[in-house]
């Protein structure tokens, strides 16, 4: 009975094909891995739709005003000329508005971080009166269009006197509705236990917020630095109510003049998409440094 019964356990195995769930594991593989194929060149024409304009950016401003208008979107320039280049530097005012650029752009920059990560740890740790609805009206400054506030932020920035200054370029830009939200919400996510030491330690609020929370707060604040750089950089409806002496014209201000013919006649495709190609450096490097760091909740410490 024994051998029978083994006997016939071995036949119904040996029926079975031995090779079936191999046959599978092959197949899903493949199948996974025409999928990804299918995916990635999806993914690169993408990103080729994206970036090509970019492409096209850098490639005319390296070409003469002849070729660019007979050749607009050709990547690659018949004849390769620096032209554009050396007539931004040596005919134009673009090193000053360089200049205003990243004065104006530094000094925000720095302003907001502060301002913003300061009244965002108001708003999430302190209690007073009329909180819920300062900060209801933050979030109500967030979906009020910025071009309705133009008229009358020029209205007063000529009372104060500060028109055509650069404070009038900085003051306004100084505090972000987005900046507070940001900020509140990551102080938020902080255990209160972490600044229980430093309030029994004697520890006020300002040095609580300065020496133990803002640090912890490293992945917000580089959001900010971001945010705000690339916000200031590239902002041209607040300088143009603010400021109208050539001499603090930011970048945005004086390459719309460039589109309106200031230095010649013409077309001027590659003179303007050169000044368009550098200004794109300093934020491109901005955000290639600090890309890791995006609110990256990883970072931080939490007391035991």
């Amino acid at each position: 009975m024994t051998d029978s019964r083994t006997l016939a356990r071995t036949k119904t195995l040996t029926d079975e094909p031995i090779d079936a769930r191999p046959t599978r594991r092959i197949r899903m593989t493949r199948g996974s891995r025409a999928a990804q194929i299918i995916l990635y060149v999806t993914l690169a024409l993408l990103a080729l739709v994206y970036i090509y304009p970019f492409l096209v950016q850098v490639a005319t401003s390296f070409k003469s005003e002849q070729e660019a208008a007979s050749s607009p979107i050709s990547l690659i320039p018949q004849t390769f000329t620096t032209a554009a280049y050396e007539r931004l530097f040596l005919n134009s005012d673009f090193p000053l508005w360089f200049a205003n650029s990243a004065i104006v752009t530094i000094l925000v920059t720095i302003g907001r971080v502060f301002f913003v990560s300061l009244a965002g740890y108001a708003l999430a740790r302190l209690t007073f009166r009329g909180r819920n609805l300062i900060f209801a009206l933050v979030v109500g400054v967030m979906a009020v269009p910025s071009v309705v506030l133009l008229i009358p932020r020029f209205l007063v920035l000529n009372q104060l006197g500060m028109y055509d200054s650069y404070a009038g370029m900085v003051l306004p830009l100084l505090v972000d509705a987005a900046g507070v939200f940001i900020m509140k919400n990551f102080f938020e996510s902080i255990p209160p236990s972490v600044e229980e030491q430093a309030r029994i330690d004697g520890a006020g609020p300002f040095r609580v917020y300065w020496s133990v929370v803002l640090p912890m707060a490293r992945p917000a604040l580089i959001t900010i630095v971001i945010l705000s750089f690339q916000g200031s950089w590239n902002e041209l409806t607040h300088f143009i109510v603010s400021v109208q002496s050539p001499e603090f014209f930011p970048l945005t201000r004086g390459v719309a003049s460039l589109s309106s013919g200031q230095l010649s006649q013409g077309t001027q495709y590659p003179l303007k998409l050169a000044a368009a190609a550098l200004m794109t450096i300093p934020v491109a490097v901005v955000f290639f440094i600090f890309q890791k760091r995006i609110m990256n909740t990883s970072e931080g410490a939490v007391k035991g």
